[in-house]
């Protein structure tokens, strides 16, 4: 492994904070403007389409529309379309499509049929130019600026905070505003490196995770499984803490790691039960949270989340885990900027 390694990633978790702000600033106005036409269309449900990290996005965004409006959503299974070319009626229905590039085979041909199925299509990238913006009859930029390092980091979060902000105004209320502390906040948590540094040490030598949240903060448990994956490539679990009871706690000892997202809300409320059973169990419990859900676990990284709305927690909560991939990449001798095996566009058909 060079000195150089990690660099990449490093700086682009660092950039957040800009990107956030930037989104609140310059993107409000085409996102503001690209709701108010889609609700006037009066869409009657949504559909979500994404791959990977966009695919997480969009699983915080079925929570969004479904607990901030009320409207039914699904997640698509683009093989419906790709392998099986079922056909089908989507008058009338919003299919909203999340990707960092813009250019996978898959999203793009789902969304075409979707619009040729009569759909009302949007697309929530990084790129205004890529085939997916070009076949969606409206587009919302994240602004996050060129992504270099193969794992997404801060087009992750502009696409939680772009998505936000659309469900937001989708619903006649001013996202920005609730928002506006977000930047500040985030910068106040990456500023904490020495913290996730020893969190890593304590971490490096583990042979899988297991990580958990319930409600707005399960996005964010799949995300970072994702991010450990990918860069470290410890095995990570990820489970809504309801799954984690039907079965899969049987496997949790004092061994292998388990991470919790406590979101502060009604997510974490629910999630109470499940990290008793954690403690019952000898688990040995990280958690991202308030302080006094990290105050009864082995380990923890305190969250300054009070006064955040319970649904934009999730922009903060995945930070640490970022961070966290990163430096146990790191501690272990691998290069979290290039993991073997993977391409920055995934052309998936």
């Amino acid at each position: 492994m060079t000195a150089q390694a990690g660099r990449i990633m490093a700086r682009e978790i660092a950039e957040q904070p800009a990107v956030l702000r930037r989104l609140l600033g310059e993107g409000m106005p085409r996102i503001r403007a690209v709701a108010e036409e889609i609700a006037a269309r009066a869409p009657r449900f949504v559909l979500l389409t994404a791959r990977g990290t966009s695919d997480n996005a969009a699983l915080y965004a079925k929570y969004l529309l479904e607990i901030r409006l009320g409207r039914p959503c699904g997640l698509t299974s683009m093989s419906v379309t790709t392998a099986y070319n079922a056909p089908q009626d989507l008058t009338d229905v919003l299919v909203i499509t999340v990707s960092q590039s813009g250019g996978s085979p898959d999203l793009v041909a789902s969304t075409r049929a979707a619009r040729e199925a009569g759909a009302i299509t949007l697309a929530v990238t990084n790129n205004p130019d890529s085939p997916l913006a070009a076949v969606s009859e409206y587009h919302i930029g994240i602004l996050a600026g060129p992504e270099r390092a193969l794992p997404a980091t801060k087009t992750y979060t502009a696409s939680l905070l772009a998505l936000y902000l659309f469900v937001e105004a989708l619903g006649g209320s001013d996202g920005a505003a609730r928002a506006k502390e977000l930047p500040a906040l985030a910068e106040e948590i990456l500023a904490r490196g020495a913290e996730i540094r020893n969190l890593a040490a304590r971490y490096r030598f583990a042979e899988r995770m297991v990580i958990t949240s319930r409600g707005y903060g399960y996005p964010t448990a799949k995300e970072a499984a994702l991010k450990l994956m990918e860069t470290s490539y410890i095995p990570a679990l990820s489970y809504s803490g309801a799954d984690l009871l039907h079965g899969p706690l049987a496997m949790v000892d004092n061994v292998s790691p388990v991470i919790a997202i406590v979101t502060e809300g009604r997510g974490g409320e629910a999630l109470r039960p499940v990290l008793e059973r954690l403690a019952d169990r000898g688990a040995d419990l990280m958690v991202v949270g308030p302080a006094a859900a990290v105050a009864g676990a082995s380990a923890g990284f305190v969250l300054p989340a009070d006064g955040v709305p319970e649904e934009l927690q999730p922009v903060l909560e995945i930070l640490p885990l970022q961070l966290l991939a990163h430096e146990v990449t790191i501690a272990r001798g691998q290069d979290p900027d290039a993991p073997r095996s993977l391409a920055k566009v995934t052309e998936t058909r």
